[in-house]
């Protein structure tokens, strides 16, 4: 039962991506067509893409997309990934998979105090326990082995380790960072979504460049003084000022 880290691998991504972009932008503003507008020099199609996606026309960026593989990670983060539903998910199944030796995530919290990670590592220890006893039993009893894990798995933890590959285009992939790159977001979501952003950064900085939480678009904190990690002003201050201003 070891601890596992996150890990996330780019599986693939659409292949010329600021060229698809730059034909998909540039024919929504064009009677001709798609083919005859593409120009051959790529740092000007680039920066049309920039201005075109930092301009806030988005529908284009649907037209490329990202897969991810992605491990070490608990049933807490799929639960909570799995509500941005304009993306594709395939998980590792508890149905077909037996976890008569799971890993599980521990909590940075739990991870610095001994004697919470100490009983957190017993609670594990007694659901595998369990865990495997009631398989066996169900098995003995003449339920088929697909029939024993999907029964069985009633008692698994959310802390148990999963595996997913995930597939989003840009569009979404921006939304998901505004949302869990955020300093309120649960952290292990939140550091899946770096580790990700990183890697869309380093493939199409164009789009990606200047993505995060929303905050970085918006130039306020939209989260309101109770939750605000203080890196930006709050909405309030910037709309008070704004108004001062006007007035003026």
């Amino acid at each position: 039962m070891p601890q596992l880290r996150l890990n996330v691998k780019l599986l693939e991504a659409t292949q010329n991506p600021v060229t698809i972009l730059y034909c998909a932008y540039r024919q929504c503003y064009s009677a001709e067509y798609a083919v005859d507008l593409l120009m051959e020099d790529f740092k000007k199609q680039e920066e049309f893409v920039k201005k075109m996606a930092e301009s806030g026309h988005e529908s284009p960026l649907e037209h490329v997309k990202f897969t991810f593989a992605v491990e070490g990670v608990s049933r807490v983060l799929t639960h909570q990934l799995v509500r941005h539903r304009i993306a594709s998910y395939s998980q590792q199944s508890q149905r077909y998979v037996k976890e008569t030796d799971f890993d599980f995530i521990v909590p940075p919290s739990i991870e610095t105090d001994g004697e919470l990670k100490d009983k957190f590592i017993e609670t594990m220890s007694k659901i595998q326990t369990g865990y495997n006893e009631m398989l066996k039993a169900l098995i003995e009893k003449g339920r088929t082995k697909e029939e024993a894990n999907e029964d069985a798995r009633f008692v698994l933890p959310q802390a148990i380790e999963t595996k997913i590959v995930v597939t989003m285009n840009c569009r979404e992939l921006l939304h998901f960072y505004q949302e869990r790159c955020c300093a309120r977001a649960q952290w292990e979501i939140r550091d899946m979504a770096w580790k990700m952003l990183l890697i869309c950064r380093d493939h199409l900085p164009a789009v990606f460049g200047n993505a995060g939480a929303k905050c970085i678009s918006l130039g306020y904190c939209p989260e309101g003084e109770r939750f605000t990690c203080g890196a930006y002003p709050l909405k309030e201050k910037v709309l008070k000022r704004k108004h001062a201003a006007i007035k003026r």
